[in-house]
């Protein structure tokens, strides 16, 4: 049964660039023999990653990024099994949102800043939807 999650959290650290850079290359090495896609999202200190896979992969994952020192506020956004991935193209894409138009955010939020703590999860997918049709998720691997 394959799944989608979506939570945000927020960066321990204020070095944003080498916890990202820690993330993908994390997700590089774990996500493909676990049969786990996904994007991340991130602007400033705040994280939003969607992860789709098998429910025991996606929840184990989940159990360890709840426990993860670079990650505080974590909050489930959305949860639910799905009949086919969005994402099988990517091992984890990815989203810079500090570069991205405001007029985009603005579609989806009450401010043009990405903060998905306010957001429904809904909305926050349908945000990552938009991304991925304006070719703004890069890191395709």
């Amino acid at each position: 049964m394959l799944v989608r999650l979506l939570y945000a959290s927020r960066a321990v650290d204020g070095n944003l660039g080498e916890i990202v850079q820690s993330i993908m290359q994390q997700s590089r090495d774990h996500n493909p023999q676990h049969g786990i896609t996904g994007i991340l999202c991130h602007s400033d200190q705040v994280f939003m990653q969607v992860l789709e896979g098998g429910r025991e992969a996606i929840n184990t994952l989940y159990a360890h990024i709840l426990r993860d020192p670079r990650h505080t506020d974590v909050v489930l956004l959305d949860y639910e099994e799905i009949s086919q991935r969005r994402y099988a193209g990517w091992t984890m894409g990815q989203a810079n949102l500090g570069k991205i138009n405001p007029s985009i955010l603005l579609k989806y939020s009450a401010l043009p800043e990405l903060n998905p703590h306010r957001m429904s999860g809904k909305m926050s997918l349908a945000l990552i939807e938009e991304l991925m049709a304006t070719a703004a998720i890069v890191g395709r691997a």
